[in-house]
């Protein structure tokens, strides 16, 4: 594909020339071959631009870059552009032939819900009768292929060429989380979205945004960008709802289980089997559990009414439906405990996953939690993670989550430092993951609830940078 052709939308500071054919488009110089364009960006950590003699060296006949080099080979063609990041999603979109624009695209952002809105509109599209594509932290999906998923939203390249792979197997729905990072680091540059949903935002990422501010406008910037033909649908329940609506184009919709809003939500009846809610005034028993997964239905709901389906259809197909892996996924021990995995991993999140527990149980049997905080990530919501699961909670097993490069105890000692003294008598540390988890069944007595927290639906442990195979349901049957 010729260049000229690549940087099409795109308006370049500066460019040698244009006319020139290239084979494939790298952005990390270790995979660049003779014939591809070097796409230098700007990382946390790395700067691409002190690898473009190295792209060049090992054949990039174009780079693109937002300063040019002192030395300029007359070979090879420079193009200077303002962001590096963003005009990589161009560029990547312009060389799959802009798939986004060939089916229906929708994203979801906040902190937590967006793998289970993004999988049931997924499910929901497909027991429609339709074709679609996902994106997940869990897994992609190319209609019914699994594809393994590295990051909550791929690279421009990787979802793109996902993308074209949907286009070409007929595919006319699509649906993506869109993590801050991704939003931040412009991956999703040069898609066109049919519509955004806004779940919710509370402390996460502060290893990467710094402060909350910072977090929000990441969020608030997919909103920003999306186009005046799109629809823009926030959760009215969560304080910055509104916010995220601020300087959107899109039609604006709203969704809520307390406040009026274009599609409210109330739950009628709630179990560890399911809830009875009403839905626009319309009522339906659905195999899910808890408030949040009543907010997150909301938004699978209006979603799907503001993509154009009768309102009774698409709750009658949200009837079949089955709650995602790792998500408040509920587990019947022979011993008569209630054990359950969720993949909550910030405050909010916990606290929400433990309100819902203790609404349902009502006071009966006890609530134990196996819970730890990854390392090498947010050191400050440890102590206050610790604080919610020994307020909410009648036992409590501090453990390792994924330690990455820091010392278990270490993380643990963190989280210590959030449980004041009165309570430390209902905290158990054990570091090794498999003999908290084993410890909890040991201690459940009939019609208590367990709840293993963190990881979900990884099966894995991230010790140093390596992947232990580890899957918290796994051990949980294990000790049936």
């Amino acid at each position: 594909m010729k260049l000229e052709t690549l940087l099409g939308g795109i308006k370049p500071l500066k460019a040698t020339t244009t006319a020139v054919e290239i084979k494939n488009i790298r952005f990390d110089s270790r995979l660049v071959e003779q014939g591809d364009l070097f796409v230098a960006t700007r990382g946390t950590v790395v700067d691409g631009h002190t690898f473009i003699s190295k792209a060049i060296a090992q054949g990039a006949v174009a780079v693109v870059c937002e300063t040019l080099p002192e030395e300029m080979p007359s070979n090879v063609a420079f193009v200077q552009v303002e962001d590096s990041a963003e005009t990589l999603g161009i560029l990547a979109a312009n060389f799959y032939g802009n798939p986004s624009h060939n089916l229906t695209l929708v994203g979801v952002t906040g902190t937590n819900g967006k793998t289970t809105i993004a999988t049931l509109l997924y499910q929901l599209m497909r027991a429609l009768g339709y074709k679609v594509g996902l994106f997940s932290t869990v897994r992609n999906y190319v209609n019914d292929k699994p594809v393994e998923a590295t990051h909550t939203t791929p690279n421009p390249m990787e979802m793109n060429a996902l993308l074209a792979q949907m286009v070409e197997t007929g595919c006319e729905y699509a649906f993506t989380e869109c993590s801050s990072h991704a939003i931040n680091q412009r991956r999703i540059a040069g898609l066109k979205f049919k519509g955004g949903i806004f779940t919710n935002l509370t402390r996460d990422h502060l290893d990467y945004h710094k402060t909350v501010e910072n977090y929000l406008k990441a969020k608030k910037r997919f909103f920003d960008d999306l186009p005046a033909d799109a629809f823009a649908l926030t959760n009215l329940d969560d304080k910055n709802g509104l916010v995220m609506l601020q300087n959107t184009q899109a039609t604006k919709k709203t969704y809520s289980l307390r406040e009026f809003a274009d599609f409210k939500t109330r739950i009628l009846e709630d179990g560890f089997d399911g809830m009875l809610l009403e839905m626009n005034e319309h009522e339906i028993m659905l195999p899910f559990i808890g408030r949040f997964n009543a907010s997150n239905l909301s938004a699978v709901f209006g979603t799907a009414v503001l993509l154009g389906f009768d309102e009774v259809e698409v709750l009658t197909k949200l009837s079949t439906l089955h709650a995602v892996s790792g998500r408040f996924e509920t587990l019947r021990a022979p011993q008569g405990y209630t054990a359950i995995v969720d993949y909550a991993h910030t405050p909010d999140a916990l606290d929400n996953v433990l309100s819902t527990i203790n609404e349902i149980r009502e006071g009966e049997g006890n609530l134990i939690i196996v819970v730890g905080c990854g390392g090498n990530r947010d050191k400050g919501k440890r102590p206050i993670m610790a604080k919610i699961s020994v307020t909410q909670s009648d036992r409590v097993i501090l453990t390792s989550d994924n330690p990455r490069f820091e010392d278990p105890q270490a993380i643990l000692n963190d989280m210590l430092t959030g449980i004041d003294a009165s309570n430390k008598r209902k905290v158990l540390v054990i570091v090794d993951r498999r003999e908290a988890i084993k410890t909890a069944c040991a201690l459940a007595q009939r019609g208590d609830v367990i709840l293993v927290a963190g990881k979900g639906h990884e099966n894995y442990q991230i010790i140093n940078d390596v992947k232990h195979h580890f899957d918290d349901k796994e051990e949980i049957i294990n000790c049936f």
